[in-house]
């Protein structure tokens, strides 16, 4: 197993240093200074995965991944988030209750193991032996102990609890570095979906800020005087607010054609091609997800289309959501008992 123990635990804050400033000597004696400017760039964690694996602290194994990125993550994009939520809303419509495993803990598992790799219930038993309903555990806050059975569910340092020991059945996603927790499958896409939520909230705050409306006002003709000036300034400011966006008269008679300009600043500073960022970082997530865009309701811009919508549908359940339903079996051999059924897939 790929697992590492003891304290000598990876540290690493996250953060790139800095470039130092060099000093360049001129032909004439004097010194140029050069130096690299910018904040520095924050280490992604998912690059550390092949170091780290899964660490154990003593008693449990710490995720190779940060539950709370991935979670976050899925409001980081509507395509992504979307994409998770139309697996799991299949999965579900096509899902067969048990007296022991009811609609809503399926669905909640589904979303889980969509989108952390993990999905874990919990299995009571009666003061008889007897087999209660199944009762899900939260994937994010749900961690594995050394020994094989062995589970805890921890949201804080300071507040965990310990499941009765073989009461816990873990589904996981496979990962070629470690076995002791799943991984989803979205990994890659996930620089891709954080470029569309940064694009997105870089043109929000471009907007709110009102940056898009900054020019500069150059003049250099000598007809217009402090008085003109004083009121052409006022009609300017006046011009901001819920009147924004209003036209201008200014009459200049005998004026230079090039004595008044207007230079805009804001259209070649904010330029970020944000419709460029938004499609390339959509389509690396459908890639990923392997989702049709018709199902999302992503609106063509081809005079094609996106095909025949029903038929994409069961080509997607066929190679996407059968072989989820396939994972989602393997709980009947961790319970002892054909808990997860299926609907029959539509011809």
């Amino acid at each position: 197993m790929s697992k590492r123990k003891g304290g000598t635990r990876h540290q690493s804050t996250g953060i790139a240093p800095a470039a130092p400033a060099m000093e360049l000597t001129t032909h004439g004696g004097g010194s140029v200074e050069a130096f690299s400017f910018g904040d520095p760039e924050p280490v992604s964690r998912i690059r550390l995965l092949d170091y780290v694996e899964s660490m154990f602290n003593g008693r449990w194994y710490e995720p190779p991944l940060p539950w709370e990125g991935l979670a976050s993550a899925l409001h980081a994009s509507p395509h992504h988030g979307s994409a998770i939520r139309l697996k799991r809303n299949l999965l579900k419509s096509m899902f067969i209750p048990h007296p022991r495993l009811s609609s809503a803990t399926f669905g909640a598992m589904a979303l889980d193991f969509l989108v952390f790799g993990n999905a874990y219930a919990e299995q009571p038993r009666a003061f008889t032996g007897r087999a209660l309903e199944l009762r899900h555990s939260l994937a994010k806050f749900t961690r594995r102990g050394e020994e094989v059975g062995r589970y805890f569910f921890v949201r804080g340092w300071h507040q965990e609890h310990e499941f009765p020991e073989g009461s816990v059945l873990h589904l996981r996603e496979d990962d070629v570095n470690q076995e002791v927790y799943g991984l989803p499958e979205y990994i890659s896409a996930l620089q891709s979906a954080w470029l569309n939520e940064a694009a997105t909230m870089f043109r929000r705050k471009y907007y709110a800020n009102g940056s898009h409306a900054g020019f500069i006002l150059y003049m250099t003709d000598g007809q217009i005087d402090n008085a003109d000036a004083d009121a052409l300034r006022t009609a300017l400011k006046n011009s901001k607010g819920p009147g924004n966006f209003r036209n201008l008269f200014l009459h200049m008679p005998g004026g230079k054609s090039d004595g008044l300009k207007l230079i805009p600043v804001s259209e070649v500073a904010a330029k970020d091609d944000f419709s460029a960022i938004k499609n390339v970082s959509k389509d690396d997530i459908l890639a990923a997800h392997r989702v049709p865009p018709g199902l999302l309701g992503i609106v063509p811009t081809n005079a094609g289309g996106f095909g025949n919508a029903p038929d994409a549908l069961k080509v997607f359940i066929r190679n996407e959501i059968a072989p989820l339903m396939q994972r989602f079996r393997e709980l009947n051999d961790l319970a002892g008992e054909e808990l997860v059924r299926f609907l029959d897939l539509p011809e």
